[in-house]
């Protein structure tokens, strides 16, 4: 019996040091909260004696109403920024989603100009450029107002080319002086000519002439 006594009372000091225990740092974090307290008031203090005196050095004049104005307008539009802020984080996950397809474009730009300027392209619209100012420079007014003048005539008489016959005959001028070698042409004689005036290639020719003469003195 004085066994079990004995065993009951150690069981209820064990449970008086656990209390004792809680107790205790029940206490202490009571006394972290106090002193965490007394800080943010002083440091709170401090602040709002710096704002006052900051106010107070700039002339500047705070109606409480009007904080309280403020405060209820923040208050009522808060689901507004809650909406603003949501819009703000789709935007910033949007660019994340761009930026790299953008990157991308313009490694592929930056290609494609790479290719260009090996092909030359540059180079030929530079020239092309030059041409063009050269041309322009050497132009006078004068001449441009009867280029403009006659243009409705000009573009006409393209029109009404046979550029398919131009084109005909060019191809066949390229091909006659390729064969012809035009620092050592081929000696002929009268005889040699009037010979060759009988061939057919001569006749067509002549031909070809002839009729152009004649539409011409038409």
């Amino acid at each position: 019996m004085d066994n079990s006594i004995q065993i009951q009372i150690n069981e209820l000091h064990q449970k008086m040091d656990v209390l004792l225990e809680y107790v205790n740092k029940q206490r202490l974090n009571s006394e972290v909260v106090e002193d965490l307290i007394a800080d943010f008031s002083i440091i709170g203090k401090d602040v709002y004696d710096s704002t006052v005196e900051e106010l107070d050095n700039r002339a500047i004049e705070i109606n409480p109403a009007e904080l309280t104005d403020l405060g209820i307008s923040f208050l009522r539009n808060i689901q507004n920024f809650n909406l603003m802020i949501g819009t703000f984080e789709s935007m910033v996950d949007l660019s994340k989603e761009v930026v790299p397809i953008a990157n991308e474009m313009i490694i592929d730009f930056q290609k494609k100009l790479g290719e260009f300027e090996a092909k030359g392209y540059f180079t030929f619209l530079e020239s092309a450029f030059n041409l063009v100012d050269k041309s322009i420079a050497g132009i006078e007014p004068a001449s441009l107002d009867k280029l403009a003048k006659n243009m409705p005539a000009l573009l006409a008489l393209f029109g009404r080319i046979n550029w398919k016959a131009v084109i005909l005959l060019g191809e066949k001028l390229a091909s006659g002086l390729e064969e012809i070698d035009l620092d050592n042409p081929p000696k002929a004689s009268v005889w040699k000519m009037a010979k060759e005036m009988n061939s057919p290639e001569m006749k067509k020719t002549m031909g070809l002439f002839l009729a152009l003469a004649k539409a011409i003195g038409k």
